[in-house]
Formats: structure tokens, sequence, C-alpha cells
């Protein structure tokens, strides 16, 4: 059993990062994802785990939680009609493979690589969040055929690399071809499902050395984290979406998108062992 010193500080961060991160999801529409994994491996480094795979652990939490907040924001969208199912239908395989491929290589990878693998990409969605506008566009239509095929599996594989769902690179994906906002985002929540779960389960057979694995960790899946983090999403983000109706979140989403090219700096910056 461990230590009193070791579950306490764990449980407070925790606490802390799963009412952020659920604020943060109602109110701008961005998956949890992307806060937890670098406040994942802030918090388990503070708490003195420091070895190679501490990078599995994060992203495999962190996708645990998605498989649950997703299948809880699928149902919410549909009941209202806005989850595109032949969006999510013909691009599920591909994502689901390239789900299955991220696993295998991150299973690989050191935890500076992932580092700075998650440094690069967050940097480029936080540089699109702050100064993307809701008028570009790439094509008046979601890509089909051999377009799809390659796109698909690259959203699942970039996705399980960086432990996050469907938001960050499928509402911009949707948007882009000419997808109206509000079913992308509700289409994006059932992207992160079939992200999540391949992913999951991948993850949960992968060996983790004991520096990098914090208490009741189940192959790379910390339980602690993952119930916590569920419980605190599902109580702050309905507080997030009441807000998101009283303000404009475009503000907001560019203050985000500026935080979340300097957390992605940081992540850089550690990857090269500052």
């Amino acid at each position: 059993m461990p230590e009193l010193t070791v579950l306490l500080p764990l449980l407070a961060f925790l606490l802390a990062i799963g009412a952020f991160a659920g604020v943060l999801a109602g109110l701008l529409g961005v998956g949890g994802g992307i806060v937890l994994v670098p406040a994942f491996f802030h918090s388990f480094q503070v708490l003195g785990y420091e070895g190679e795979r501490l990078m599995q652990v994060c992203l495999a939490t962190s996708l645990a939680t998605i498989v649950v907040t997703s299948v809880r924001s699928v149902m919410s969208h549909n009941k209202k009609g806005a989850v595109d199912w032949e969006i999510l239908r013909s691009w599920a395989p591909g994502i689901a493979i390239g789900s299955i491929i991220g696993v295998s290589v991150a299973a690989q990878l050191r935890s500076d690589m992932l580092q700075a693998i998650f440094g690069v990409l967050a940097m480029i969605i936080g540089v699109y969040m702050g100064l993307g506008k809701s008028e570009w566009r790439l094509a008046p239509e979601m890509p089909k055929g051999v377009r799809r095929a390659v796109m698909s599996p690259v959203v699942g594989f970039l996705s399980v690399l960086m432990g996050i769902g469907g938001g960050s690179f499928g509402v911009p994906l949707m948007t882009l071809h000419n997808v109206a906002i509000h079913r992308a985002v509700a289409t994006a929540a059932g992207f992160g499902l079939v992200i999540a779960v391949p992913g999951v389960l991948g993850f949960l057979l992968v060996t983790v050395e004991p520096a990098s694995r914090p208490p009741y960790t189940i192959g790379a899946v910390n339980l602690v984290a993952f119930a916590i983090i569920v419980a605190m999403t599902m109580i702050t983000a309905p507080i997030g979406a009441n807000l998101a109706h009283r303000m404009d979140p475009k503000p907001l989403k560019r203050v985000f998108g500026l935080f979340l090219t300097l957390v992605a700096l940081n992540m850089l910056y550690r990857s090269m062992g500052g």
C-alpha cells in the first residue's frame, strides 16, 4: 500500500487537473487530453516518477478518460441530432487502424521523444486556435476515396501519440471541409471514442518499469488518475458549457491557443533535458 504522502499529493493534483480540463472542455469544446497529458506528466514527475516510459502512462490514462467522456458526449449530441453518422461511419475504420499503429509506435519510444512529438503537434494546434478563422476552407466537402483512406489513419495515429481525442484534429479537419461547427464538434466526439478504445486496449498490454509507474497502474493506465479525472470532468464540464452560453468563446479560444503554445514550448524544452 503506497504511503499517504504519495497518494494525497497525487489526489490533490488530479482533482485540480480534472476540474480545469472539464471547464475547458465545456467552455471551448477542446478535448481534455490536450491539457491532461502535460499536467499528468508534471504531476507524476513532482511525485518522483522519472522513468523512460512516463509519457506512455500519461497518454494511456488520458485516452482512458476519453472513452468515458466521449460516450457521454456522443449520446448528448445525438439527442440533438448533431452527430453526422455518415462521416463517423466512413472515417471510423481508418481512424481505428491509425490508433492501433499509434500505440505500437508509442510503446517503443522514450518519454523524451514522445514529449517532443506532443510539443510540436500541440504548438500547431495552439497556433491554429489562436490565428485560425471560421471561414477558412480547404474543400467544399469531406475527403473521400484515397484521400480519406490516407487521412483517417493519420488522425488516429497522431491523436494516440498525443493522448487526445477527436476534437483537436477532427474539428479543424471537418470545418475546413465545410462541415458546420456544431456538427463537427458532435462528430469529433465520436472520433474520440474510435481513437480511445483501441488505444486503451493496446496500452493495457504495455509493460511499464517501476520508475515510470505510479500506484495502481495496469499496463500503462493509471486507475487512480482515470477515476478522479472522469469524476471531476463530469462535474465541471457542464459549468464550462453554461459559461459558453453567457460569453463569446472566440476570444477565449485565442487566449487558450496562446496558453497551449506556451505549454508546447515547455514540453519541447523538457524533451531536450531542460
